[in-house]
């Protein structure tokens, strides 16, 4: 007999062998029509795979993550089979789960493959589902695993098991499709109930340029068809929020191919929304006591070797930069940090000086593969609202407080409400994964974890998913339309300060290693704003949208007064502009409701006479007239209110 611990921690016993399943259906029946996957002592495994020893056991249902996580990997392998059984010959690359989904990477041979197929693939895998095909896991030595692809003729599962140690390779068979595959799986297929195919894309083989293109088929699936026609009329409010489409036309970025592929051009309209975002935060760092600094676009390359970055981010990096001088190399810089602590150990520190809080928007540069580029979200060149905090170890908690503060009060300013946040821990069973002492480590964790309890967080805690320099808080949020998004991130740092060799002289006159904490409330730049451009889909917080108001003269005789009053509006500093085409009103109202300005301005003859403007606000309608003064008013109390500027 073995025990089974619940997450309500109640013990059942069972013979060994018991499945997941078996106790989900010793629960209820209602509860085993809905198990997707069980996770097992922290792992997630099959719902079917047998148990023989003492286990904690949680039952995976579609509303965990690890439970869609199931449906849309076993959904890969559904699609997968019913693509071999269409297109007889193909190959796989790999196939996962994705944050939304799954995809598959597939060498076609002599198949012509688009989305106009995707209907007949979509077809094939209901009707495959409808059979409730079992997720067969079998362990399999290295040798028959070789034998097996070979005899298929498929180089992409050969070479992915080169890389596999003998007595850990397992295969899931579905059908008739045979996949080389770690799980977990769903119990069947027929948990399967709605799919939708959603593009199709190249991918180069195991990332990298120089190999073969695969076509990387994109999809989803649910277990109900209502939850898949949610999610499409989601997709199409999504599509409506393209940052990449209201960016254009927005006119607030743009690219280049003559300047090159994931290099931004911010536009004006773009370069002022990213100027104030910087402007409020540089304000927000000041009141915090940070001090800003300004480090240079490359280093020695020696620099970045010192760091580890170089070793990290050198595949990932452009070529370094060679000089006349035989044997100079510099590096686009890939991280603000190693110049950060350069700047630390500019002078000695006594521990009376720390923290020491440096701040800065600085460029960095990774060479993403061409097809990972995704508009501002994915590029080759991005500003991160970096800060690096030089404290005690004592003084952790309170900075990971204060950094806390900022990142909910930037979250609050630019309407993200729904805020989630998970704490990143050790994993217990590989400390060699980690370097610093177990004191530190346990000081550092320990603080994170008051901090979040104190603070009434809610935070989620993972283990394994720290940094291997030190334990993490990120900061997710959902935007309008429920995505989640990673942004703010604090981490604390061991490693830097000792391969630095910075250091400190303590209350006892002794030479002491500092922590350095990482933090980012807005990440980068670039991905923040695309971010915010599909949170509140290019209608930005009054205090932030580039042109707050635009006056709308009814003909050119009232040209005149409309320039009075956007020079007495910018001396309220309210931003404006006028329309001054030769365009009937309703036309202007039209074009300004499309571009978003919050506040049109209608002048005309009863206006001038009155010194007065007619209002009008974006997506409302008409709000009547206003003096100048009144107006203008108007705005600075709207944008004191959000701001929360007494």
């Amino acid at each position: 007999m073995i025990n089974i611990t619940l997450p309500d921690n109640s013990v059942k016993h069972y013979e060994a062998g018991v499945t997941a399943m078996t106790i989900a259906r010793d629960i209820s029946e209602g509860l085993a029509r809905n198990v997707l996957a069980a996770k097992v002592n922290g792992e997630v495994w099959d719902a079917t795979r047998p148990l023989y020893s003492d286990a904690r056991v949680q039952l995976l249902t579609w509303n965990d993550e690890e439970g869609k996580s199931a449906m849309w990997h076993s959904s890969a392998h559904l699609m997968a089979e019913a693509i071999e059984i269409l297109y007889p010959g193909v190959k796989f690359g790999i196939g996962p789960d994705i944050e939304n989904g799954f995809y598959y990477d597939i060498d076609f041979g002599p198949y012509d493959i688009s989305d106009k197929d995707f209907g007949k693939i979509e077809q094939k895998m209901l009707e495959l589902a409808r059979e409730k095909q079992t997720y067969d896991r079998s362990e399999v030595s290295k040798k028959e695993a070789i034998d097996y692809f070979t005899n298929k003729g498929d180089e992409y599962k050969l070479e992915l098991i080169k890389d596999l140690p003998d007595g850990e390779i397992t295969f899931y068979k579905s059908g008739v499709f045979t996949d080389l595959c770690r799980g977990p799986h769903l119990p069947d297929t027929g948990f399967i109930k709605a799919i939708k195919l959603l593009k199709i894309a190249g991918a180069y083989w195991r990332g990298d340029e120089k190999r073969k293109q695969l076509t990387r088929i994109y999809g989803i699936s649910f277990p109900k068809k209502k939850e898949l026609d949610d999610y499409l009329v989601l997709l199409e409010e999504a599509r409506k929020r393209d940052h990449r489409l209201l960016g254009k036309e927005l006119e607030l970025f743009t690219f280049s191919q003559k300047v090159g592929q994931g290099l931004p051009l911010w536009l004006p309209k773009g370069a002022a929304l990213r100027e104030k975002l910087e402007q409020y935060l540089k304000r927000v760092q000041k009141d915090a006591g940070y001090d800003s600094v300004i480090t240079p676009h490359i280093g020695n390359v020696n620099l970045y070797k010192t760091s580890g970055h170089f070793q990290k981010y050198g595949a990932e990096s452009f070529r370094p930069i060679t000089t006349p001088m035989e044997g100079e190399e510099f590096f686009l810089k890939p991280m603000n940090c190693p110049h950060h602590c350069e700047i630390f150990n500019f002078k000695p520190h006594s521990y009376k000086e720390l923290p020491i809080r440096l701040a800065e928007f600085g460029t960095v540069y990774r060479y993403e593969q061409s097809g990972e580029l995704h508009g501002l979200t994915r590029v080759r060149g991005f500003t991160q609202d970096d800060a690096h905090i030089f404290c005690t170890p004592d003084q952790i908690k309170s900075e990971f407080n204060g950094v806390i503060d900022i990142i909910q009060q930037i979250f609050k300013a630019l309407d993200f409400n729904e805020v989630l946040i998970q704490i990143s821990l050790r994993d217990p069973n590989n400390p060699e994964k980690y370097i610093g002492t177990e004191e530190n480590w346990a000081k550092a964790e320990r603080a994170i974890i008051e901090v979040g309890e104190e603070r009434g967080l809610g935070a989620k805690i993972v283990y394994g998913e720290a940094a291997f320099y030190g334990p993490k808080m990120d900061f997710m949020v959902r935007d309008a339309i429920g995505r989640k998004w990673q942004l703010g991130t604090i981490q604390v740092d061991y490693n830097l300060p000792e391969r630095f060799d910075l250091t400190y002289i303590g209350a006892d006159n002794e030479k002491h290693r500092p922590v350095m904490i990482h933090r980012a409330p807005f990440g980068s730049m670039e991905r923040f704003v695309a971010v915010l451009i599909e949170h509140c889909a290019g209608n930005f917080p009054l205090w932030l949208t580039p042109d707050q108001v635009i006056i709308l003269p009814i003909s050119e005789k009232y040209q005149e007064y409309a320039e009075k009053v956007l020079s007495l509006l910018k001396k309220h500093e309210i931003r404006g502009l006028i329309d001054s085409r030769s365009e009937k009103t309703g036309r202007k109202i039209r074009d300004a409701e499309m571009k978003k300005i919050p506040f049109m301005l209608v002048v005309g003859e009863k206006e001038e006479n009155d010194q007065s403007v007619s209002v009008r606000k974006h997506g409302e309608g008409d709000m009547g007239t206003y003096s100048i003064n009144d107006f203008a008013e108007l705005i600075n109390n709207e944008v004191n209110a959000i701001m929360q500027v007494n």
